[in-house]
């Protein structure tokens, strides 16, 4: 049984976590064996015996877990401001409607107030910069509300890497090691400085000493991202028509992308689940609030955890997508659903919706 948070500032957060490293692991060599390790591509080697309960951990102690979040919390309040449209909000190069559009934040995207003059701020978020009116953002407790409800906890590690363990203790059994852009999924906060993930499909914990976090939230994009993506997309269906003789081929490009998302974010789901998270994408290919097509949504910056970190891509091109991930990945395409409308999901918990699953979709 999973046990439940002591820290009211979790409550009602569900966190996807991502641990970034200044340096990592290319290899355990053969020392890896009988452990789970998710990261590749690694630039420098670990002493295998890191695995250990005696091998130490660099670590900063100067706040302890809560303080962290109460930190992340008030900088949240001061600084954050959240689009609130309906369809995608506009940013531009200068405090004028008729100055050039340098980017858009979608429906639920946020970012950092950098300046605020006349009735317009000028805020970062993700690759864009730039100033948006004030009537369609929200400031202060309306933003900090605003992005609980749609965002979620990003953690990052104080080590060189982080293991991860059976029970919260400091004795229980390593059962594997978190190292550079792996991911996994926040849980709980628990007592005596640890915290629950899921890992591999089971609970698993990390201790807490060795974190920092910070709230992410969905991110806008600049204009010339979405060219560049969208030029690139346009590329990649021209060169599938030519090859492979039209549409078909290009459906079945989209049809499999879909199918690794469903795989890296409900793959140990059921079919329903699946279908629900593959509608979810097709919800927002519908919608005037996102980009309009199945890669576009799915890549869309700061969107969906395992297109960011790259685990989509390894799946796609590595020919991993289970066969009930593609069957579910067809339905929603065929306009199915078992979520209705719902553009969002994340883990089920405090956040009010409709739950499948370990999921809840709004």
């Amino acid at each position: 049984m999973k046990q439940k948070s002591k820290t009211p500032v979790m409550a009602g957060f569900m966190a996807v976590l991502f641990f970034f490293l200044a340096g990592g692991i290319d290899t355990l060599a053969s020392e890896k064996t009988g452990y789970d390790f998710l990261s590749s591509g690694i630039a420098e080697v670990l002493d295998p015996s890191a695995l250990s309960n005696e091998a130490p951990v660099k670590e900063q102690r100067e706040m302890n877990l809560n303080e962290k979040f109460e930190a992340e919390m008030e900088r949240m309040e001061q600084e954050l401001t959240m689009a609130n449209v309906q369809d995608a909000l506009n940013v531009r190069a200068q405090a004028s409607e008729d100055s050039e559009k340098v980017g858009v934040l979608y429906k639920d995207c946020g970012g950092t107030v950098l300046e605020r003059r006349g009735g317009w701020t000028k805020l970062k978020s993700g690759n864009v910069t730039g100033w948006a009116k004030d009537e369609f953002l929200l400031f202060g407790e309306d933003a900090k509300n605003m992005a609980e409800d749609v965002g979620n906890w990003i953690v990052t590690l104080d080590a060189d890497a982080v293991r991860v363990r059976t029970q919260p203790s400091d004795e229980a059994e390593v059962c594997g090691l978190l190292a550079y852009e792996d991911s996994v999924e926040f849980i709980d906060n628990i007592e005596n400085g640890w915290i629950s993930v899921e890992f591999n499909d089971e609970v698993r914990y990390v201790n807490s000493d060795y974190i920092n976090v910070k709230f992410h939230i969905d991110e806008g994009e600049s204009m010339e991202v979405i060219r560049i993506r969208e030029r690139e997309a346009e590329e990649r269906r021209q060169k599938r028509m030519k090859e492979n003789r039209g549409a078909v081929a290009a459906d079945a490009d989209e049809l499999k992308l879909l199918g690794a998302l469903i795989y890296c974010e409900a793959g140990n789901q059921s079919y329903e689940g699946m279908v629900g998270v593959g509608a979810v994408v097709m919800n927002r290919v519908k919608s005037s609030a996102y980009p309009n097509t199945i890669h576009s949504v799915i890549y869309a910056s700061g969107q969906f955890t395992p297109a960011m970190t790259g685990k989509v891509a390894r799946v796609y091109e590595g020919n991993k997508v289970p066969q009930a991930c593609m069957n579910a990945a067809q339905a929603a395409i065929n306009g199915e659903t078992t979520v209705g409308g719902a553009t969002h999901f994340r883990r089920a918990g405090k956040r009010e919706g409709y739950v499948l699953g370990d999921h809840v979709f709004w």
